[in-house]
């Protein structure tokens, strides 16, 4: 059964006051996952927007244990807790690794594959933002097609790097995609990864206005405008099974999406995109919704 906003716990683990910046989808996403997670929860994040987002020793946004990691250690660092806890015999904490694109797809990919092959039991979270947005917007393996980076001035030339489908082949229990355009779904997953024991990874699409190039009051219009466009589609793996969720599910059985260009357009980091590159990003995307039905329907 789907949470309702009515039915979202009133504990606020994620304070006001932050030093994020205006427009922040990190902000909105975190909130909704610290309610998820709940107090016996032991978070590891690295260098990121994240760190920054909790604030300078000794003060801090948020009411959760959180230890800070070198950029390519989450997955060693949680891996750690996970091994600290058992020896004390606690088995009552969630132990979670969050880190962004750059200490993800990129600085911290072999942590992160060593764990997931060993299993380890922790909930990892990569919030998705396609760049390293922290140190001026420069190009990841996450950033797509087409996209201006400080690093790729003259656009980004290779599709992004599929890091949902690279974690899938490890063989773990639950991965899931979330936006937070969609607060709800992204609650639930989190709610149910938490249950789940063995390595479980949350990829989630993070809209940054300073990065991207768009007003800060457009964040979820944004947000909604990727799923709705297949750019970013939201579902789950769980042992093994395929489903699509929420707004994608829905998607699904209409069988409309809107075209890749109405994205684009609002994003700055996008000015320099070509209408031939347009034009392969559109096939990409198509190609893969057809991958992301066949799988679903099957």
């Amino acid at each position: 059964m789907a949470t309702t906003v009515m039915q979202l716990p009133e504990q606020e683990y994620f304070l006001p006051g932050t030093r994020a910046c205006s427009g922040c989808g990190l902000s909105l996403a975190y909130r909704h996952i610290l309610k998820a997670l709940g107090e016996k929860t032991i978070l590891t994040i690295p260098a990121s927007c994240l760190t920054v987002l909790h604030g300078l020793y000794p003060c801090t946004s948020v009411r959760l244990t959180n230890i800070n990691t070198a950029f390519a250690s989450t997955a060693a660092s949680a891996t750690g807790i996970v091994a600290g806890l058992n020896a004390l015999g606690k088995k009552d904490y969630t132990v979670v690794g969050i880190a962004g694109d750059g200490g993800t797809f990129d600085i911290g990919i072999q942590a992160l594959s060593a764990s997931a092959e060993r299993n380890t039991d922790f909930l990892y979270i990569c919030y998705d933002n396609e760049g390293y947005m922290n140190t001026g917007t420069q190009r990841s393996s996450a950033t797509p097609l087409g996209a201006f980076t400080t690093t790729t001035p003259d656009t980004k030339i290779e599709h992004k790097k599929d890091m949902m489908a690279i974690m899938e082949a490890h063989a773990i229990p639950y991965t899931a995609s979330a936006s937070p355009a969609y607060p709800l779904d992204l609650y639930d997953k989190v709610a149910k990864a938490k249950t789940i024991h063995g390595t479980r990874y949350i990829q989630i699409n993070i809209p940054c206005a300073p990065g991207w190039g768009f007003p800060t009051d457009q964040l979820v219009r944004l947000g909604k405008l990727g799923v709705d466009t297949a750019m970013w589609v939201l579902f789950e793996v769980e042992d093994g099974v395929f489903r699509l969720t929420g707004r994608s599910r829905t998607m699904a059985k209409s069988g409309k999406k809107k075209p890749v260009e109405d994205y684009v357009k609002l994003q700055e980091r996008f000015r320099h995109i070509k209408p031939d590159q347009i034009d392969y990003l559109q096939a990409w995307v198509d190609n893969r919704w057809e991958q992301f039905l066949q799988r679903h329907n099957s």
